[in-house]
């Protein structure tokens, strides 16, 4: 497969290594400190799973001197969605599928606005990933995997070929039968995670075992599930409960992307998820308080702080 990874953080930097050394041509759009690395020492990355070293990396900070791509593996942040959308449109062939793994639920509503339904796959992903330095990923844990599928079910060429590559890169591969639903369902832990270890500035260990703190994270996780149920995504009515079960099983010390954003004092991508479950809950009518006072709160982190 000729892919595109557009945006060389954590996840697409490492999912892209991997990809690579399994024999696909891969091209990786970056900019600043990490695409200088990627063209003078290439991309490595410190795995449990075992380090990878590409040391030759076709990289450009302009999608378009990559050509066609057959997938487009779309991971930038939130807020650059809808800009970064317009510049891979040089990238898009007849068949090109583009699969984001980014966070929330609006990121393919951004993408099918701008390249037409046809191009996006949904995706999801799990896997605790970051840059270490310029041109070097670490991977944390052992987990990691792929999720993905068209929208209405079908198991297309495009979506097996993507499945072919992961298993011989070694990645874990799921395609269900609802990618709407995985999404939905990653959606529900995801903005329970990242707004509350935000706003409290701690990882989850210390939530979960502080009784009010622990009602607010399962309320908060609650009124995602409704808010999905109403726009049609059947999830248990009791799925926030067995939720907080799972995080009762994960490491204290875990914590959210989000989190670290506002402890370095970089953007938080709380307007797509705190901020998009309130905005749907107030077109369905439906209550969202938790998630009112994470997304009110955060607002003034939102923009980062000044270089």
């Amino acid at each position: 497969m000729r892919i595109v990874v557009m945006g060389t953080g954590g996840v697409g930097g490492y999912f892209g290594a991997r990809l690579a050394m399994s024999g696909c041509d891969v091209g990786f759009v970056a900019r600043g400190k990490q695409l200088a690395a990627l063209r003078s020492q290439g991309l490595r990355v410190q795995s449990p799973l075992g380090d990878i070293t590409v040391p030759q990396v076709k990289a450009s900070g302009d999608p378009a001197d990559l050509g066609k791509a057959d997938l487009v593996l779309f991971g930038v942040k939130l807020w650059d969605t809808a800009e970064a959308a317009q510049l891979i449109r040089p990238l898009i062939g007849e068949d090109t599928a583009v699969v984001s793994f980014q966070n929330g639920v609006m990121k393919d509503d951004i993408l099918k606005e701008a390249l037409g339904a046809k191009h996006v796959i949904g995706g999801v992903c799990y896997i605790a990933a970051t840059i270490a330095e310029p041109g070097v990923i670490r991977h944390t844990g052992t987990m990691q995997k792929l999720v993905f599928g068209e929208y209405g079910g079908a198991v297309t060429p495009r979506v097996e070929r993507l499945r072919e590559a992961c298993v011989a890169a070694g990645i874990d591969v799921e395609v269900p039968a609802s990618i709407e639903q995985a999404i939905w369902e990653k959606f529900v832990f995801l903005v329970a995670l990242s707004g509350t270890t935000a706003l409290a500035r701690t990882p989850i260990g210390p939530i979960r075992s502080n009784a009010r703190a622990r009602a607010f994270f399962q309320d908060a996780m609650d009124e995602v599930v409704q808010v999905a149920r109403a726009e049609g995504v059947p999830l248990p009515a009791d799925y926030a409960a067995k939720r907080i079960a799972f995080a009762d099983q994960l490491p204290a010390a875990m914590t959210s992307s989000m989190h670290g954003d506002l402890e370095r004092g970089s953007r938080l991508e709380v307007e797509w998820l705190s901020g998009d479950v309130v905005r749907r809950g107030k077109r369905l009518g439906i209550a969202t308080p938790c998630n009112r006072a994470i997304y009110d709160v955060l607002s003034i982190h939102s923009a980062g702080q000044p270089a």
